[in-house]
């Protein structure tokens, strides 16, 4: 009769691959239902890297990952002097620094990479979840706008990002014993994560939908029978058509709303509308930044000097409602000067490009890593025109240690094959 297995006989790297694997599971499975879901696994992959500090495994960087570490510690250490030359002391280290704390996390998945079908799964079971709660709160509870847990705009467009990151996973799931049910899963979160988006009504992500479909294209449209790519096209023409004549999601109104909020602003009439607001904002920042444009005005001297251009007439007061610009690239900039831009479309674009060098890997698993890679700074570069979405807690979280662990997964694999 086998012996029962003895706690030595177990060894680290099994057990803490399982760890990252439980960890990444829950960075997207319980992203958006449970309040500051994202940052549990988040942190446990923290925790979990001051484990290399004493076991010091050989990792074997290359260039690539030099240049995504310096794309993450760039971005933080910027927005931390910005906020230590503003005068906000402590308060301000709070956002950029958890960019910085995803380095080591991203050294843990290397070290100890996660079993691939537990990260799908996670963004499948968040999508799920995120999509199921937004439809309860809109078609049951009758809700205006499904919220979650977060601001109503971070809750819509990350539902989008776990939906179209599911899309991601296709390639994955095509070379599974269980193909079949993975595909079917993952199309359900897909379909869920976007439901998520519309019954929020968050337009900025809807924008975006296009460059989305195009990643997915260049990932997998090429290696598909004509028909195929078709039938896919068809499906997402009635479905989008579909969604927007169907009065329960409220995607007609929320569109028509948008022309009529132009219209109210061009006409002059009014400005106290959500896009009014926006474009108040944005010519405010415009100002700012004609000003100040090498370092900006800082978090502080931005609310200033919003609050004279308002006082002298030059825009709508309703702009100073806001302490930042509601577009991340206008608001880095008019903030951080043309550094702090810098910083932040090399923390877009360093990753975009790595990843993209290899969206058409021979290798599906490595191709689905891949092209989750891209369309996770494609994502955030779409949420970012109409809305600031690093200057809030679940957006950083998300994006730093999502890039954490599809970098870490990604560069491991890399070598492989």
């Amino acid at each position: 009769m086998p012996s029962l297995p003895t706690a030595s006989s177990f060894h680290l790297p099994v057990v803490m691959r399982a760890y990252t694997s439980l960890a990444v599971f829950l960075l997207g499975a319980i992203a958006l239902i449970v309040p500051s879901g994202y940052s549990l696994g988040a942190v446990m992959l923290l925790q979990g890297s001051a484990l290399l500090l004493f076991t010091q495994p050989v990792l074997g960087l290359k260039r690539q990952d030099y240049l995504v570490m310096a794309a993450l510690m760039a971005y933080a250490f910027i927005g931390m002097l910005a906020a230590w030359w503003d005068g906000q002391g402590t308060r301000g280290f709070d956002e950029p620094i958890r960019f910085l704390l995803a380095v080591p996390a991203m050294l843990l998945v290397m070290a100890y990479p996660p079993r691939l079908g537990w990260l799908w799964s996670g963004l499948v079971l968040g999508a799920i979840g995120a999509g199921g709660w937004a439809s309860w709160q809109k078609l049951v509870e009758g809700a205006w706008r499904a919220s979650g847990y977060t601001s109503i705009i971070q809750f819509g467009n990350l539902s989008m990002l776990l939906g179209i990151l599911c899309l991601a996973g296709l390639g994955w799931a095509m070379v599974r014993p269980h193909r079949t049910g993975w595909v079917a899963l993952l199309l359900v979160g897909a379909v869920a994560g976007m439901l998520g988006s519309l019954f929020s009504g968050s337009r900025g992500g809807w924008i975006g939908l296009p460059f989305v479909l195009l990643v997915l294209y260049r990932g997998y449209g090429h290696q598909l029978p004509s028909h195929l790519n078709i039938s896919a096209l068809l499906a997402v023409v009635l479905g989008g058509l579909m969604v927007y004549f169907l009065p329960q999601t409220g995607v007609q109104l929320r569109v028509q709303e948008a022309f009529n909020d132009v219209a109210l602003y061009v006409s002059g009439e009014t400005s106290a509308t959500s896009l009014g607001a926006r474009f108040e904002m944005w010519k405010g920042a415009y100002h700012l930044i004609v000003e100040k444009p090498l370092f900006g005005w800082g978090e502080n001297g931005y609310q200033t000097g919003i609050q004279v251009l308002a006082n002298n007439g030059v825009i709508d007061p309703i702009a100073t409602h806001y302490s930042h610009a509601h577009n991340e690239f206008i608001d880095a900039f008019a903030k951080r000067g043309v550094v702090g831009l810098a910083a932040l479309l090399a923390l877009y674009l360093v990753p975009m490009r790595l990843f993209a060098r290899h969206i058409a890997a021979t290798n599906l698993e490595l191709r689905s890593l891949a092209v989750a890679g891209v369309l996770l700074p494609v994502a955030f570069i779409d949420f970012g025109f109409s809305q600031a979405f690093l200057t809030h807690n679940s957006g950083v979280m998300m994006y730093a240690f999502l890039l954490a662990v599809l970098w870490g997964c990604f560069s491991v694999r890399a070598r492989q094959y």
